[in-house]
């Protein structure tokens, strides 16, 4: 049993436009059809319900069907809702009219992604960090990456998340066969180190009472809580794993949002390309989510025990399981990176970074304790008592809001 109480709820993303989801409903019965003599993937029978999202959207089509003309504020998943700014889309537009020209047609580029784009994104985002536009992977989201990730590293390892963290890393994880079986009483799987991040510890794990894991996934500014790891506290990750031999896994999706000195990347710190890879994405500081772009740095300096190139191998699996993102979407990536555009899609992390200041104050006003809001559009908030699916149906049914469970995030939230 767990001592400290953390956050019984959580407000996820700070989208305050009203937004219908469409439900991707899944059929949860016994099919009627013909059996064939193909056993189910036993890793598939591990996974916890529904994966988070759809679970939402499928609250939110019911709760739609009940009140019909109610504008439903989704705060639950999350999505982007302004629109693209022009200088992007006409990029993209420009670049479609070409393909029904001989002289702008493209069919496969480079599974890597477009050495123009490669060398942006590490100019822009790792400018004076030795990062090399060759250790640069485009792909179509960080999402995808990690399932990529995940299928480079195989089953044989050990992996480690921050307790609470975004549910891919641990069902990608149950997926590939890494997990154990699922303890259902504490909502956790053997075989997984859970760090506990919260505000008992300032939302970082105690490392010297983490067990070695060979792979660490870690998420700054952390998707739920909000919070951007210190330098201190990214220098102590880095010599976690060094000591431990282990390699960090480390998303960055939101760094565009950090407003302090955080670091933005892992390797701002001394030593990481020694023991880290970073995903990143453009959806959440363009508006890409649609669009679907991302990149992952896998650096030369990074070695398996035997001696052999990490990148050589992940350079192998997009490859291999992947034919390189839309041209289409590389070409508003770069309009991205402009300066002109960057300029515009910084309005936009604006917007959602006011949405989220007006959430903490009235949030804060209302005598709750809140964390979160200052380097990331989420919002982290304590309501002591309740009971995680209670308090998200009834804020749903009286205030038309969709939130996020804190129980879905973070087992130990399950003891508080």
């Amino acid at each position: 049993m767990y001592k400290i109480s953390i956050c019984n709820f959580v407000f996820g993303t700070t989208v305050l436009q009203p937004r219908m989801a469409v439900a991707r409903l899944k059929n949860q019965n016994p099919g009627v059809g013909h059996c064939t003599k193909v056993p189910r993937n036993v890793n598939m029978e591990k996974l916890q319900h529904g994966y988070l999202f759809p679970e939402i959207e499928r609250h939110e089509l019911l709760h739609s069907n009940k009140y019909p003309h109610a504008k439903v504020i989704n705060l639950g998943i999350g999505d982007t809702t302004e629109p693209l700014p022009t200088i992007i889309t006409s990029t993209m537009v420009d670049f479609v009219n070409g393909l029904s020209t001989t002289q702008g047609y493209k069919g496969y580029g480079p599974e890597q992604g477009e050495k123009p784009l490669r060398k942006a994104i590490a100019d822009a985002f790792y400018k004076d960090l030795g990062i090399k536009p060759t250790e640069v992977f485009v792909s179509d989201g960080a999402q995808c990456d990690i399932t990529r990730l995940q299928l480079l590293l195989g089953s044989d390892v050990k992996i480690a998340v921050q307790d609470p963290s975004f549910p891919a890393y641990i069902d990608s994880s149950v997926i590939i066969g890494q997990a154990g079986e699922l303890v259902a009483r504490a909502g956790k799987y053997r075989n997984i180190e859970y760090m506990k991040c919260g505000p008992m510890n300032n939302f970082f794990p105690d490392l010297s009472a983490t067990s070695r894991s060979e792979i660490i996934f870690f998420c700054s500014p952390n998707n739920p809580t909000g919070h951007a790891a210190t330098r201190k506290q990214l220098e102590q990750l880095v010599h976690f794993a060094k000591v431990n031999g282990s390699i960090i896994i480390f998303d960055s999706a939101y760094a565009a949002y950090i407003t302090d000195d955080s670091p933005r990347s892992i390797f701002e710190i001394p030593g990481a390309r020694e023991v880290a890879i970073e995903v990143s994405s453009f959806s959440k500081f363009s508006g890409f989510t649609g669009v679907r772009l991302g990149w992952t740095v896998v650096p030369e300096e990074l070695l398996f025990s035997n001696g052999f190139p990490v990148v050589n191998d992940f350079n192998r699996i997009m490859c291999t399981c992947f034919n390189g993102a839309s041209n289409i979407a590389q070409a508003g990536g770069l309009a991205c990176l402009s300066p002109e555009g960057f300029k515009a899609v910084r309005s936009r992390i604006n917007y959602y970074m006011e949405n989220a200041r007006i959430l903490v104050n009235a949030l804060a006003s209302l005598g709750l304790t809140v964390y979160g809001g200052k380097n990331a559009p989420y919002v982290w908030v304590h309501l002591p008592g309740s009971k995680s699916w209670k308090v998200f149906a009834d804020i749903l049914e009286k205030t038309h809001i969709i939130t996020v469970r804190a129980v879905a995030l973070a087992p130990l939230v399950k003891s508080t």
